[in-house]
């Protein structure tokens, strides 16, 4: 669980990185801002309540990764189709965090940790009564 929420942070920083080149570009708030500032939020939000066990919380880490894959992969997309060979190759490695987020996100453990209805134990363990043994 602690290198899915890694990734999610690593996610969520690429976002900041996105939201940062693009009101460098043009000093105002605007949706270009808010929307990888609101998949930042997602990404840490998710990260931790997935620390925290919190039910479902790999679909908000996996649905925020997804999201910024895509845009990600857009972005790689318009640099290629523009011939920008070296800042396309650029884009392609920071596919890795939302990437590992999102492969992370899905996995078995993961979800178990997050699943509705998972068992927890005491810190103690397994309680007899006493005179059973």
């Amino acid at each position: 669980m602690p290198f899915a929420a890694a990734f999610g942070v690593i996610a969520a920083a690429e976002d900041v990185y996105f939201a940062w080149l693009l009101w460098d570009t043009g000093p105002r708030l605007s949706a270009y801002v808010l929307a990888p500032l609101l998949l930042a939020v997602g990404s840490v939000s998710g990260a931790v309540l997935m620390l925290r066990g919190r039910r479902r919380a790999w679909l908000v880490s996996a649905a925020a990764a997804a999201l910024l894959s895509v845009v990600v992969l857009a972005l790689v997309a318009l640099l290629g189709a523009l011939g920008a060979g070296r800042e396309m190759w650029t884009a392609v490695l920071l596919l890795l965090g939302p990437l590992g987020s999102l492969v992370l996100s899905l996995r078995r453990p993961v979800r178990a940790w997050t699943a509705p209805g998972r068992a927890s134990r005491s810190p103690g363990g397994r309680r007899r009564p006493a005179g059973s043994r």
